[in-house]
């Protein structure tokens, strides 16, 4: 079967192509919120901290992500995605009032809880999908929807600020709600009477214990442990990567800062790029190898960072996006497909837990290394550092592969 068609069949299907279009709906509003947050926070106090600190209120839910995701595995999946974007565009109607530094708290706590709905309505999502979906199809589906996201993020930021910019901060969050609340309608028609995660119990046990079930669900399958391991390093080097650009643009390009917005766009479209050649890649490589490559063209790219002509920035940018996909799309569709589903919601939630939580960690981290240490000096060890990850992991792809092809004694 050819990719191409391995895509129309992904949005032939009625549940597939209606999850994709909750996607970039819903994406549209939260990416021009997430977006504008940090400007609308610096104008009404201010203070830079507190403008970067809106990135940490978006990233804080997913250290949650285990107990988060569990609630995809203890309630009908469909109805979660419903009500639970129903409640968040509830909860940014409030935003209409925060019109000075003083109403800015009410503001980090709409984005610290629109972060945690985000992680429960990706682990429900996941769920879903890898219930409804045929698993010939899961790699397609997680490289479209790598492409939908990355895609509204092309657009979201221009339309985020030219709406701030027009008509305030207030406008961007309506907008927001009501992208939700149409994300709302649209999972609202997915043609799925009962969902999955109603027709199996719970693992049996204490909280605790069922909390941790995605944890070593993990920790225990050969498949999936090398996966996760690998994206949450790729992962942390992206943080650095992503702390450093506004210092690569001025001390390596010579650029003015608005050069950066040029360099996002181009990663932009690297990544939307790879998710639509996700799947039919992930058919013809294994699943370690595809994410391996993907993790060296990512490193090679930061690493080229070292260097100032703009063809070269250009270039590196678009590897950057191409790359960093790859083990992430690999990962999820490998939970997917090795995961039981009654413990599928908190695994996923888990495995995204682990793939990003180290980049806000690494965000914070190269802010202040960036401070001290010479920019190239970063990118040239974050790329060396890249490319080891992408050796040892297709170093485990062949030894795997050795074991499988020989013969029992």
């Amino acid at each position: 079967m050819g990719g191409g068609s391995a895509v129309v069949r992904v949005l032939r299907d009625r549940t597939a192509g209606r999850c994709l279009a909750g996607v970039v709906v819903s994406g549209l509003g939260t990416s021009a919120l997430w977006l504008t947050a940090g400007i609308w926070v610096k104008s009404l106090t201010g203070s830079n901290s507190l403008a970067a600190l809106t990135v940490f209120a978006m990233w804080a839910p997913v250290l949650a992500g285990p107990a988060l995701g569990a609630l995809a595995d203890r309630m009908d999946r469909k109805v979660l995605l419903v009500r639970g974007n129903l409640v968040t565009a509830f909860l940014l109607v409030p935003l209409v009032l925060v019109d000075s530094g003083r109403t800015a708290w009410l503001l980090f706590a709409v984005l610290v809880l629109h972060g945690a709905s985000g992680v429960v309505l990706d682990a429900a999502e996941s769920a879903l999908v890898a219930g409804t979906v045929p698993a010939s199809l899961l790699a397609d589906f997680n490289g479209l929807r790598m492409t939908a996201n990355e895609g509204v993020k092309l657009v979201a930021p221009l339309a985020g600020a030219g709406l701030y910019v027009r008509f305030g901060g207030p406008a961007v969050a309506l907008l927001a709600a009501v992208t939700c609340a149409l994300a709302a309608l649209v999972f609202a028609r997915l043609p799925v009477r009962r969902s999955p995660a109603t027709a199996d119990s719970p693992p049996a046990g204490s909280r605790r214990d069922e909390l941790a079930a995605g944890l070593r669900r993990i920790h225990a399958s050969a498949v999936l442990r090398p996966l996760v391991t690998a994206g949450a390093a790729t992962m942390l080097l992206a943080g650095v990567n992503g702390a450093v650009t506004f210092a690569y643009v001025d001390e390596v390009l010579g650029r003015a800062p608005a050069y950066a917005g040029v360099l996002y766009a181009v990663q932009g479209a690297g990544s939307v790029a790879v998710g639509l050649l996700a799947g039919p890649l992930l058919r013809r490589l294994p699943e370690r190898l595809f994410a391996a490559g993907g993790i060296a063209v990512f490193a090679l790219g930061v690493g080229a960072r070292t260097v100032s002509p703009d063809t070269v920035a250009l270039a590196a940018s678009a590897a950057i996006g191409f790359g960093l996909p790859c083990v992430l799309v690999a990962a999820m569709t490998a939970v997917q497909r090795e995961t039981p589903d009654a413990v599928l919601g908190r695994t996923a939630a888990t495995a995204g837990s682990l793939m990003t939580a180290p980049n806000a960690v690494a965000l914070a981290l190269g802010a202040g290394l960036v401070a001290v240490v010479d920019v190239r000096v970063l990118t040239a060890a974050a790329g060396v550092a890249g490319v080891l990850a992408a050796m040892v992991l297709a170093a485990g792809a062949r030894r795997r592969r050795d074991a499988t092809a020989s013969p029992r004694v």
